[in-house]
């Protein structure tokens, strides 16, 4: 049964795939009810995987397809932090995208193809080697691609174009580096240290590079992050999933998995590698925020804030300290909730009443309390105001930098939690402080409210604001994150 744990988790979305892509659109009841019973399902493995964790159990499969060479399936704490929040969002984004798409056009092929980019997503978090983790990784390029150009127009299409040559071009250059390294080490896995001494220091860093940059197209490092404000041409569910829930989410976690199951901490300090990559992450940062408060458009707006705010992750990671990797690795769980929930809000905007610039927004909150109301959340916590869930991803990233010896950090998280308030305070201010005359009366949008399209976004900022006014306790995403940090320095 441990063995199979794992293959289950990642094949868990290919039945609701199959059967998405087999029902035509008359028989949609039953292909919405098997994409959210396999969610469900999926939901209870991840809760029965994270006791076994806990426990101290173990996870393993393997397969080996050619002498010496195997995909191998592995659950370890890292893992299961990413795994939880795909879980926890692939459920709640189903939800949303069956109330936001209603009866619209080539609804088989979406949810087909959504449920491939979570299995990919499920099968990256679960890699136990380099050469398994890549395979998800392009497997995941190439089940988002139809999503970003779902809508089939010559704006999404171009967007497509663009995602392929970035995610492509990315996928390359990783691939080499995993070739050159693998070719002096072997076949590389992640519970196992890496014997890197076959290759020389500058080799190491430039196979490092590689490796970083092909991850970082797809974590939107600048300047690989132009593909992510074009693809905001796909519909708000895609959007959701790029941003919370997979595309950017595997980019962050595969540099993780680099500095701290490849090279090793050690050897990414020895070697100088760690603060160039910090100081590229702080850049861009700042750079998403700067150009953030230069956008009129509400996804275009999220759109560069997701750029900069999985920098954070990246920066956690790079500092490689103690308090700065908990607080890289819990905002990977707390920007998801976070921006999954900007992203709902947006969508719902759009689909009920047109809005989709700010200047669009004045007296919105009166008109969409509960949209608007999780808004405010997933904003306040964006800018890191207490007790929302991104204080302490902040928080810890602050001691982190300092403990590094690093105390930069701090100018660099101040700058940034000053530029996100100058985004995001505007749109809130309109909201709620500005009169609507232009919007339809309470009446008449209390007489047409679809809850399905309303509720994703309250229970995302709930868990938001949770998981900061809890993050003291154990299960918390924050006592995860603690759980991984003692595993990577008190091994």
């Amino acid at each position: 049964m441990n063995a199979l744990l794992p293959v289950l988790l990642v094949l868990s979305p290919l039945a609701p795939a199959l059967i998405s892509f087999a029902l035509p659109a008359r028989l949609a009841p039953w292909r919405n009810a098997a994409n959210i019973g396999f969610a469900l399902v999926k939901l209870a493995l991840v809760v029965l995987l994270l006791q076994g964790v806990a426990g101290g159990a173990e996870y393993e499969w393997r397969a080996e397809f050619v002498p010496g060479l195997y995909l191998l399936l592995r659950v370890d704490a890292l893992a299961l932090l990413f795994v939880t929040l795909s879980t926890f969002l692939w459920l709640v984004t189903t939800v949303y995208a069956i109330a936001y798409f209603k009866d619209g056009p080539n609804l088989p092929r979406f949810f087909g193809f959504f449920n491939l980019c979570v299995m990919a997503a499920t099968g990256i978090a679960l890699s136990g080697s380099l050469i398994t983790f890549f395979i998800f990784y392009e497997l995941l390029t190439l089940s988002t691609w139809p999503l970003v150009v779902h809508k089939g127009d010559e704006k999404s299409m171009a967007a497509g174009r663009v995602y392929l040559g970035y995610t492509l071009a990315g996928s390359a250059a990783l691939l080499l580096g995993i070739v050159w390294l693998e070719s002096g080490t072997g076949p590389v896995k992640f519970d196992d240290a890496t014997d890197l001494t076959a290759h020389s220091g500058d080799t190491l860093r430039l196979i490092f590079i590689l490796m970083v940059g092909g991850l970082g197209a797809k974590a939107a490092l600048i300047p690989l992050h132009g593909w992510l404000p074009q693809a905001m041409a796909a519909p708000a569910p895609v959007s959701a999933l790029l941003h919370a829930v997979a595309v950017v989410k595997a980019g962050a976690f595969g540099i993780v998995r680099v500095i701290y199951d490849v090279y090793g901490i050690d050897i990414v300090a020895a070697l100088g590698l760690g603060v160039p990559l910090a100081m590229l992450a702080s850049a861009t940062i700042l750079y998403g925020s700067i150009r953030a408060v230069a956008q009129t458009d509400i996804k275009k707006r999220l759109a560069f804030s997701t750029v900069s705010q999985v920098s954070y992750i990246v920066l956690g990671a790079s500092l490689v300290g103690p308090f700065a990797i908990i607080g890289g690795l819990v905002h990977l769980v707390h920007q998801g909730l976070m921006k999954i929930t900007l992203f709902f809000g947006a969508g719902a905007l759009a689909e009920r009443l047109g809005i989709t610039r700010i200047d669009q927004l004045d007296g919105v909150g009166r008109r969409m309390p509960i949209t608007m109301a999780a808004f405010s959340v997933a904003a306040l916590g964006m800018i890191g105001v207490p007790p929302v869930a991104g204080f302490v991803s902040k928080w810890y990233l602050g001691l982190g930098g300092l403990q590094s010896g690093e105390p930069w950090v701090i100018a660099v998280l101040a700058g940034s939690s000053l530029l996100n308030a100058l985004y995001f305070l505007p749109l809130l201010y309109r909201a709620w402080l500005r009169p609507a005359d232009a919007l339809p009366s309470t009446d008449e949008m209390s007489a047409d409210r679809p809850w399905m399209l309303i509720l994703p976004a309250a229970v995302t900022a709930a868990a938001a604001l949770g998981a900061g006014l809890l993050a003291g306790l154990s299960f918390s995403p924050l006592g995860w994150a603690i759980l991984i940090g003692e595993d990577i320095y008190l091994p």
